[in-house]
């Protein structure tokens, strides 16, 4: 089962790129982040005749996410308070539509968009450490009901030095900071694994090119687009890539899709009649 993650800053915009992105690589499962469409509005028809359903979340102009599945789709949750209906934060920080997930083949994928946080005196910067921390809730008890988990999405964090194009500088800012780094790591809580992290351990390889500056001329890029595998399904991960290819389209989406290549095959529990 190959799943990808691609933050498309619009699907209607960029939708003939991702159909001809979809029809070249063939995954059976493509998570889009930043829909930025209404649900009323949102391409349906163009996906089906390729073969794929949507279950999506979206709301006008901003945030929004989506599931695009060739395989069937089971138990879709939308939003934090799916798993935390009583949690009072996690019920205004779902008024974004950032959190969206469904049962593919016994698998959870769980597809994120984490706030940007703007500046780090920004009030945007205070509420994305209180969705990170919302996330970590939301995390906790997705782990006790023990479905493998995928998580993918744009993250908006690039965790380590070796994800920034130039650390010595962008360490300690937004996207980079100590706090936000912590927060991730604190959801994450050694449960899971950045399975890019797995096959390519070294600097250079960015997911996304702010379309200022020149950044993707100069390949001055991030990687803030990222993979993470519960235990019980990194073993069957066969590779993950980032795909460049589509950030050198005209009028791009500034980030890259990110596709984990999972050996995995959903286990049917038998059941013997007792006489």
């Amino acid at each position: 089962m190959r799943i990808a993650s691609w933050n498309v800053n619009s699907v209607r915009t960029r939708l003939d790129q991702v159909l001809a992105w979809l029809e070249q690589q063939q995954p059976e499962v493509l998570c889009l982040q930043e829909t930025k469409v209404a649900d009323e509005l949102f391409p349906h028809g163009a996906f089906e005749q390729l073969g794929y359903s949507c279950a999506i979340s979206g709301q006008k102009a901003y945030n929004g996410v989506a599931l695009i599945s060739r395989l069937p789709m089971d138990d879709v949750q939308v939003g934090f308070t799916a798993l935390l209906p009583h949690d009072a934060e996690a019920s205004g920080l779902s008024e974004q539509k950032r959190v969206i997930s469904a049962l593919i083949e016994g698998v959870r994928v769980l597809n994120l968009y984490v706030p940007n946080g703007s500046s780090l005196t920004s009030d945007k910067y205070a509420y994305k450490l209180e969705w990170l921390a919302c996330l970590k809730r939301y995390l906790a008890v997705q782990e006790q009901q023990g479905d493998p988990l995928c998580m993918v999405g744009d993250f908006n964090i690039g965790p380590e030095a070796r994800d920034l194009h130039d650390p010595e500088r962008l360490s300690g800012g937004i996207m980079a900071s100590k706090a936000e780094r912590q927060a991730l790591s604190d959801a994450l809580a050694g449960r899971l694994t950045d399975v890019f992290r797995v096959f390519e351990p070294s600097s250079g390889h960015w997911s996304w090119w702010d379309y200022r500056s020149g950044a993707w001329d100069r390949d001055q890029g991030w990687r803030i687009d990222h993979i993470y595998l519960s235990e019980d399904l990194v073993d069957c991960a066969t590779g993950c890539v980032i795909d460049k290819n589509p950030r050198g389209n005209i009028q791009p989406s500034d980030h890259a899709p990110v596709v984990v290549n999972l050996a995995w095959e959903e286990v049917e529990e038998s059941s013997d009649d007792w006489e």
